[in-house]
């Protein structure tokens, strides 16, 4: 199974006013938002990357470009309209500040699988397309590149929030628990019997112990239990040197 890294976009200038930006042409990273970028880039630096996924919108391409910039390796890009912003409709455009006031923000909080931006998409809609982007694209890039290959996706803060609500199980309703700052970088791993998060809005800490680990030397017995089985007692963590740690600990 390979593994994802999801990452937000950088501070946008919409961001820093307060404006809800969803589609709307022309929102790009602001100097603070490129310097955010920089440092996931510099986090991401270890990771060999079989392909990246970003969204349409410019300040996705522009984070992955800072990302994907003077890397050895230059994966494979592709614009996936599945991990673009939600659709806000009449929303786009808006202070935070105004939207806050109307009665739908209130069903946005508690019971975001029964809202439907006016003019726009349902909340929904937006998860059931971005999931299945993301595990199209997981899948495609498993069966091409093996179980240890790692790919990237930049997307928004909406989407990213329901593909990790799918992943941890959680209904819909209960996704505004997670938070998913700009240029955080999330982890998630699909597997036969399960997705595994490895994790969350994280914002700082290279990512090397995500990198392939190498194929085991031939003739040395695999661990019986599959690669996405939960480890009692929690493990030694990346780079575990034996089954031992699957009772939580060495014998």
């Amino acid at each position: 199974m390979a593994t994802m890294i999801l990452v937000r976009h950088g501070r946008t200038t919409a961001n820093a006013s307060g404006t809800l930006a969803g589609r709307l042409p022309g929102v790009r990273l602001d100097e603070h938002g490129l310097e955010q970028a920089a440092r996931a880039a510099e986090r991401i630096a270890p990771v060999p990357l079989a392909l990246a996924v970003t969204s349409p919108m410019e300040r996705c391409q522009e984070t992955l470009s800072t990302i994907l910039e003077g890397r050895p390796e230059q994966p494979s890009v592709v614009v996936e309209d599945g991990v673009a912003e939600c659709d806000y409709g009449e929303w786009q455009g808006e202070k935070i500040s105004t939207l806050a006031r109307r009665k739908l923000w209130k069903t946005v909080q508690t019971q975001p699988s029964a809202v439907t931006f006016p003019g726009g998409e349902s909340m929904p809609t937006m998860q059931a397309r971005s999931v299945e982007a993301v595990r199209r694209h997981d899948a495609a890039v498993t069966a091409a590149h093996g179980d240890g290959a790692v790919w990237l996706c930049v997307s928004h803060g909406d989407p990213i929030k329901s593909i990790l609500a799918d992943a941890l199980g959680m209904h819909l309703d209960l996704f505004q628990r997670l938070h998913v700052d700009p240029a955080s970088i999330s982890v998630i791993r699909y597997g036969e019997g399960r997705p595994t998060v490895l994790a969350t809005n994280t914002h700082a800490g290279d990512l090397a112990w995500l990198a392939p680990k190498q194929a085991p030397k031939k003739g040395r017995k695999s661990s019986r239990r599959r690669s996405d089985d939960a480890v009692l007692g929690g493990g030694a963590g990346p780079g575990e040197a034996s089954a031992a740690a699957d009772l939580g600990g060495a014998r």
